[in-house]
């Protein structure tokens, strides 16, 4: 539960700071960062077949994170980059 909270902490923190004109192209540098990672944590929990919802090992794996995950992260990091960096 700590990461799912701190996770949440630092995506409304990364909200605030695209909001703010002095900040935003070092949040939006930042928010990337943190979608890698976030992705490296994607790749273990499906290698491993996590289930998020039952917090065992029958989730979808590597199928789910091909056709949800990685085109979400793609999305979320070039939507970050474009209107955080780019537009800046």
């Amino acid at each position: 539960m700590f990461w799912v909270y701190g996770t949440g902490f630092l995506e409304i923190a990364a909200g605030i700071g695209l909001m703010i004109p002095a900040i935003r192209e070092m949040t939006a540098i930042l928010l990337i960062v943190f979608y890698v990672l976030v992705f490296v944590a994607n790749v273990h929990s499906s290698q491993k077949k996590i289930n998020i919802f039952k917090a065992d090992y029958t989730g979808p794996g590597m199928q789910y994170l091909y056709t949800q995950r990685i085109p979400m992260q793609i999305i979320l990091i070039a939507w970050t980059w474009y209107f955080g960096i780019y537009l800046h």
